[in-house]
C-alpha cells in the first residue's frame, strides 16, 4: 500500500480519523496519507489538503450559502484523485459531503471505506441503497448499524467505537479540583456547549444564564469545557465578566469524569459524558429552518445518542424551544436536589460502556484499509 486519501469533516471526525492514521502509519511506515482533516490526523503525519474548519459547518441553510466553497474543493480533491493515485479512499462520517464525493471518486476506479456510518438509522434510509452502489465496505461503530445494512446486501465491519480507546482522564478528583481551582467541598456542573461557532454562540448564553440561579438554589460551581479548535476569545466574549464560571482547555474528559452533572450539547459529546456515567441533561438548538426541515425528516424518537444507544431516554433532552433558562435549571437542579434520580441515571448510564465494545476501533480500521488496498 502506497498512498490512502482521507476524508474528515468535523472536529469528532480528526479525533477519529487520527488513530487511523496512527495505524497506518505504524503498519505501512511509508505510506502517503493525505486529503481533509484537522490538527490531529496532521500531527499523526497527513499531509493536510484542506482543513476541517473549510468544511465544518451545519444546518440545512448554513451548508446552503457555503456550497460555492464545497464545490471548489470537491474539485480540488478529484484532481488529487488523478495526481497522486490513491488506492484507498476512506470516508469518515460528513455524508453530504463525502458521499458526494464517493460518486466522483468512484468514477476513478479507486476503492472506498467509509468509516462512522451516516444515521440512516435517524433519517433518509434512501441513502443506503446509494452506500451499496459506491462503498466496498462500511465500517461502523455501533452493533445495532450492522443487520440494517447486512439486510442491504453492504459489506460491513463493527469495529467498535473510537471512543473506547480515547476515553481516560487519568487524574484523580482531587487532582483535577486542585489543579483548576475548584472547590473540594462543593459540587460541579459541567458546561458543554459544542464544537462548532455556531452551536456555541446559540446554545452557552442559555447555559451561563441558568448558572447563578444553580448557584443561588444549591451552591454549586461551574466549568466549561472547550472543546479542541475553538477559539478561548469566543467563550470569553460570550462569558463576559461571569468571573464565577471557570473554562478548561484540554481537560474534557477529566470535567465529564468528576462533575456531579453535565449539561450537553446533542452529538458526541453524549456518549463521552455517558462513558463516564455522569448525569447530564441534553440540550440543543439550531436555526428556525433547520429545526422546521429536521423534524420532518428524522425518524428516531430521541436526538442524544447517549438515548439512541440505550434503545431508551435514559437523560432527558431539551430541544429548540424547549432549551429556555427556566427548563435547564429545573433539569440541571433536579440532579443535585433528587439523589435517587441521579443514581438510577448513573445505574442506566453503565450501559453505554458495553454497548461501544472494547478499544481497538483504529486498528480494525487500519487493517480493513490495508486489505482493500491490496484487493485494488
Amino acid at each position: 500500500m502506497r498512498r490512502v486519501m482521507m476524508i474528515a469533516g468535523e472536529p469528532s471526525g480528526d479525533l477519529h480519523g487520527s488513530g487511523v492514521v496512527r495505524e497506518l502509519k505504524k503498519r505501512a511506515p511509508g505510506v502517503d496519507i493525505f486529503g481533509v482533516g484537522g490538527d490531529g490526523m496532521k500531527a499523526e503525519g497527513m499531509d493536510l489538503l484542506f482543513h476541517i474548519n473549510s468544511l465544518s459547518v451545519m444546518g440545512f441553510t448554513e451548508v446552503i450559502r457555503h456550497l460555492p466553497a464545497f464545490r471548489r474543493i470537491e474539485h480540488a480533491l478529484e484532481q488529487a484523485l488523478v495526481t497522486r493515485r490513491p488506492e484507498v479512499v476512506v470516508l469518515i462520517d460528513y455524508p453530504g459531503f463525502n458521499l458526494r464525493f464517493a460518486r466522483k471518486a468512484r468514477r476513478h476506479r479507486v476503492k472506498l471505506l467509509y468509516y462512522i456510518s451516516p444515521q440512516v438509522w435517524a433519517w433518509n434510509r434512501g441513502r443506503v441503497r446509494v452506500i451499496k452502489s459506491l462503498i466496498d465496505q462500511m465500517n461502523v461503530i455501533f452493533p445495532f448499524e450492522v443487520d440494517l445494512y447486512r439486510k442491504e446486501g453492504v459489506p460491513v465491519d463493527f469495529v467498535g467505537h473510537p471512543l473506547a480507546e480515547q476515553l481516560r482522564s487519568g487524574s484523580s478528583r482531587e487532582d483535577f479540583f486542585r489543579r483548576n481551582g475548584l472547590q473540594a467541598g462543593r459540587k460541579l456542573i459541567a458546561l458543554l456547549p459544542g464544537s462548532r461557532q455556531q452551536e456555541v454562540h446559540r446554545i452557552l448564553p442559555a447555559m451561563l444564564q441558568a448558572v447563578p440561579i444553580l448557584q443561588s438554589q444549591f451552591s454549586v460551581q461551574a466549568a466549561i469545557g472547550m472543546a479542541p479548535g475553538l477559539s478561548p476569545g469566543l467563550i470569553s466574549g460570550l462569558l463576559g465578566k461571569n468571573a464565577r464560571v471557570s473554562v478548561l482547555e484540554d481537560e474534557t474528559y477529566e470535567l465529564m469524569e468528576h462533575a456531579d452533572a453535565a449539561v450537553v450539547t446533542s452529538g458526541t459529546a453524549t456518549l463521552e459524558t455517558g462513558w463516564f456515567g455522569t448525569p447530564m441533561v441534553i440540550v440543543y438548538r439550531t436555526s428556525p429552518l433547520t429545526y422546521f426541515i429536521g423534524r420532518r425528516l428524522v425518524r428516531v424518537p430521541y436526538i442524544g445518542l447517549v438515548n439512541i444507544v440505550c434503545g431508551r431516554k435514559v437523560v432527558p433532552e431539551l430541544i429548540q424551544h424547549e432549551m429556555s433558562v427556566d427548563n435547564l435549571v429545573s433539569e440541571a437542579g433536579r440532579m443535585f436536589a433528587d439523589t435517587a434520580y441521579s443514581a438510577k441515571m448513573r445505574s442506566d448510564l453503565s450501559f453505554v460502556r458495553s454497548a461501544l465494545g472494547g478499544p481497538g476501533a483504529s486498528s480494525r480500521v487500519a487493517e480493513n484499509i490495508i486489505s482493500l488496498a491490496k484487493a485494488a
